[in-house]
């Protein structure tokens, strides 16, 4: 569904909601579409095809979704699904030394509400969710070369920590770590 700018201005309610396994297809559909939407002017096609296609498989992302240490979570707007959130406590995290920390695995909003305070409100439930499950610090990997991305966790308090390889298809990618230290 497309909206207008001036429907988008607009927007009184945006749901944060908590993603069910009947709603596996629409998971697979935002992240596919989302993470396309982010990084294939930086990525050749194959490396697109094949990221997409072992990340948001079917079965993988059930059993994701069925992992007690990990959430999602979509974002609604008028009865769509324009983002969503995938958060990591425990062995369901990327990293293994951060036993105390919840990550924000995903955090990914469909192009047209970009701007429009969605990445906020997703971002505001990951540091609801953290301190809900008594964590100290809240982390991510956020690519280098994402600059929009890494303005708006800078502009949340966090900083960088360290880095980590990721691999888009046969393309190894630097990640930034980023953390933040809860109250």
């Amino acid at each position: 569904m497309r909206y207008t700018k001036n429907e988008i201005n607009n927007m009184e309610t945006i749901q944060i909601a908590r993603v069910t396994e009947d709603e596996i297809y629409s998971l697979q559909d935002i992240g596919c579409r989302t993470f396309y939407e982010t990084f294939s002017d930086t990525n050749t096609e194959e490396n697109m095809q094949q990221y997409l296609q072992e990340s948001f498989e079917v079965s993988k992302l059930l059993a994701e979704l069925r992992n007690v240490n990990s959430r999602f979570y979509f974002a609604k707007f008028d009865g769509y699904i324009i983002g969503y959130l995938k958060l990591n406590t425990a062995d369901a995290q990327t990293e293994s030394a951060m036993p105390d920390a919840l990550e924000i695995e995903r955090i990914y909003v469909a192009k047209e509400f970009h701007g429009k305070k969605v990445g906020q409100l997703l971002y505001d439930k990951a540091i609801e969710v953290a301190q809900e499950l008594g964590q100290k610090s809240i982390w991510l990997g956020v690519w280098e070369e994402n600059a929009r991305a890494i303005q708006f966790y800078k502009k949340n308090g966090f900083i960088e920590f360290d880095r980590h390889i990721f691999r888009m298809g046969d393309d190894e990618q630097t990640d930034l770590m980023m953390k933040k230290v809860l109250d």
